[in-house]
């Protein structure tokens, strides 16, 4: 089971939208099986796969008075460490792919997840103490996803932007990560953020390991925290958001204004990400994808991949087209992918 996370510092790349459609196709196409894990305390994916009525009852049922909620999320998952302990609860089972569209799997967010973040980072100040404490917290991803180690070929989470606690122990538990970028300076400078906060908190947990060892020799081993940090050369490629473009002599140009921020993104990458990236020799560019236009909302009103989309969806006219040329390119970005994981 290999694990990866689309992340960006920047927001509003379609990082959401193509975490969801392309283990859609990875699930409905080549017939794996696939997890989402909704790390983010927006639960923009959750939304995205189980649609608004689905959504608000889970978290806002319409009997307020029962005393249990039959579907649980990821809150449900660290409610133990919120209360105190430094284990996870292993019970909690993902929402069966029976039950969307997208063929996947799901451990549904939960929009106070974001309460975690304090024992978390609580958690993280503990590390250089060598105490297996703080381990457990940090790794609990990690841990809870070990219980489904035979039931997955591929696991992905969908985070938030920030560079806080919760994203980086998402990140501490993947295999790998993969960028999604906008033709713009915002996702630049986001590519610097991450290069020198990943940075910093791969020494960091190092120099815990290393206090464990000495401090602390085998506690780790005894609750099962593995030392590694794959993610550390995980990074696996990025895909580039459409730009805007304008016709000149009958073929489609970006506007100057995104002229040099297209021709900066190679070398950025490559000052900033090259130490992380999994395969040295391999073009890290995956791909571009299209402006979608009016499919993503209809996507999202039929809590459907667009892949999927049918006329009975509302898909019409010149859409029918465009949903078959992403189906093109979210295919060969899902082959890539899992090219390159293997």
């Amino acid at each position: 089971m290999k694990t990866i996370c689309f992340f960006n510092n920047k927001g509003g790349v379609g990082k959401t939208t193509l975490t969801g459609n392309i283990a859609a196709y990875l699930a409905l196409e080549m017939g794996k099986r696939i997890l989402i894990v909704d790390c983010d305390p927006q639960c923009n994916i959750t939304q995205f796969i189980l649609g608004d009525t689905r959504t608000i009852e889970l978290y806002w049922p319409e009997n307020k008075d029962k005393e249990e909620i039959k579907v649980k999320t990821v809150l449900d998952v660290v409610q133990p460490i919120l209360d105190g302990d430094a284990s996870v609860n292993k019970a909690v089972k993902p929402i069966s792919k029976r039950a969307n569209r997208f063929g996947v799997d799901l451990l549904p967010g939960h929009p106070r997840f974001s309460l975690f973040e304090d024992p978390l980072s609580t958690a993280w100040t503990e590390l250089p103490s060598g105490k297996a404490g703080g381990f457990r917290v940090s790794n609990w991803l990690r841990s809870y996803l070990a219980n489904f180690e035979n039931d997955y070929d591929l696991v992905l989470i969908d985070v938030s932007p920030s560079l806080g606690a919760l994203n980086r122990s998402a990140l501490l538990s993947c295999n790998y990560f993969i960028t999604p970028l906008g033709a713009d300076a915002f996702s630049l400078l986001g590519l610097r953020n991450i290069s020198r906060w990943m940075t910093g908190w791969i020494d960091y947990y190092e120099i815990g390991l290393e206090q464990s060892e000495r401090l602390n020799s085998g506690a780790l081993e005894k609750f099962n925290i593995p030392k590694d940090i794959r993610v550390k050369d995980g990074f696996i490629g990025y895909t580039l958001q459409q730009y805007i473009a304008k016709s000149k002599a009958g073929e489609r140009r970006p506007t100057k204004a995104y002229e040099r921020i297209l021709s900066d993104i190679p070398n950025e990458v490559e000052i900033f990400l090259k130490n992380f990236k999994h395969d040295k020799e391999l073009d890290p560019h995956l791909g571009d994808v299209p402006n979608l236009y009016s499919l993503i909302p209809l996507a999202q009103s039929a809590n459907a991949p667009i892949i999927a989309l049918k006329a009975k969806d509302g898909l019409v006219g010149s859409q029918f087209s465009q949903a078959a040329e992403y189906r093109k390119i979210i295919g060969n970005l899902a082959s890539e992918i899992a090219d390159r994981i293997n």
